[in-house]
């Protein structure tokens, strides 16, 4: 029984299997995930992370700046007409341009932002044995902690752990939560809750309809925070942190910490999103583009391996997913016509997610299934 072993007597056993699921059985078994690989000192990346060549797409470098994201200013929002609608059409370009979009002064402090990266690290920073009695693969409890939500399906794991949390709208009572971030948490995603509300406003004035219009659709009403940890890796040119995909949600909010890493495609390119201090980044996803038949983009962005680490981030998805509804979503009537049709059919929130989940989190077009 692997689980009962030390790090560093599960490693060798880890390399010595020759059949792949055993050896992710075993990975899984140490319930340590990544960190523990890192902790025990190993110094080369297992099989099972080693991702084939032709998956690491270079990065394009001399396009970065070129196809540089917006940064959207949020604290002159409601100063007069004509400032709120300059706002507006940004939101609206860099929704349909690039599908992400960067917020500054968006009335959270930098502490908290601050807080809240640094309560992530001191979760992983616990014994392995801590942190362990929250590990586990059942997605229908509140708070759960593993590595690779789809480690038993993909070609190849990502050198990643992650800690989530179902914050809306039915949260975990303060005492479900780990200790090290369960004040900070419940604080962040009410903020959170705050911020998407202006958000969705925004985006449906940038789609010609009344402000609350996507409020009323309950776009806001589910948020998963999602806290990803990514230790350093003895060999980022072999692996990933975040395989290439796409979101299924509605909207995801992230906060990055300063080491970087997150990457968008544009255009056939590979672009950096740098880390901008105080900001939070906004990216549109699969049920938006679903909703807006197709005017917004939710566009794959993958994670790099690093070997400077550990990297932080902390995505908060709104989405109702884990809630049993059967409530419908198609294109939005009214941003349909003769001339543009509805490229969608309807579907619940909960069918688009189980469908992404059970493709996997490298296919590049999970909407493929759902259009007319």
């Amino acid at each position: 029984m692997v689980s009962g072993r030390t790090m560093e007597a599960a490693v060798p056993l880890i390399t010595s299997y020759s059949n792949r699921r055993r050896e992710v059985q075993a990975f899984d078994d140490t319930k340590a995930g990544v960190k523990g690989l890192v902790d025990a000192g190993l110094g080369k990346v297992p099989e099972i992370f080693i991702h084939p060549p032709h998956t690491l797409y270079k990065t394009s470098y001399d396009k970065c700046s070129e196809f540089s994201i917006p940064v959207i200013d949020l604290e002159r929002l409601d100063k007069d007409l004509v400032t709120r609608q300059g706002i507006v059409e940004t939101v609206r370009y860099a929704s349909e341009t690039f599908g992400f979009f960067q917020v500054a002064n968006h009335g959270i402090p930098v502490n908290v932002l601050e807080e809240m990266l640094q309560s992530v690290s001191r979760f992983f920073d616990q014994d392995t044995e801590v942190r362990r009695q929250f590990y586990t693969r059942d997605y229908s409890k509140k708070v759960v902690y593993n590595s690779n939500y789809d480690l038993f399906r993909a070609p190849a794991a990502d050198w990643r752990d992650t800690l989530s949390c179902f914050m809306a709208p039915s949260p975990p009572t303060p005492e479900e939560l780990p200790a090290p971030y369960r004040d900070i948490q419940m604080e962040y995603a009410k903020q959170m809750m705050k911020l998407a509300l202006t958000l969705f406003e925004l985006l449906s004035e940038a789609l010609g309809l009344d402000a609350n219009h996507l409020n009323d659709m309950e776009c806001a009403k589910g948020l998963t925070s999602i806290c990803n940890y990514y230790p350093p890796c003895p060999q980022p040119e072999l692996t990933q942190g975040a395989t290439p995909h796409t979101d299924n949600g509605f909207l995801t909010i992230l906060l990055q910490d300063q080491i970087g890493g997150l990457q968008i495609r544009h255009r056939g390119h590979w672009i950096d999103v740098p880390p901008l201090t105080g900001t939070l980044i906004v990216n549109v996803g699969g049920l938006l583009q679903l909703i807006t038949n197709d005017q917004f983009k939710s566009v794959m962005h993958r994670v790099v391996a690093n070997n400077i680490g550990p990297r932080v981030s902390v995505a908060c998805f709104f989405s109702t997913a884990m809630m049993p509804s059967t409530k419908l979503y198609g294109p939005i009537k009214e941003l349909v016509s003769e001339d543009n049709p509805p490229k969608y059919r309807e579907t619940t929130v909960k069918e688009l997610a189980s469908h992404s989940f059970s493709e996997g989190f490298d296919k590049e077009a999970p909407l493929l299934a759902f259009r007319l």
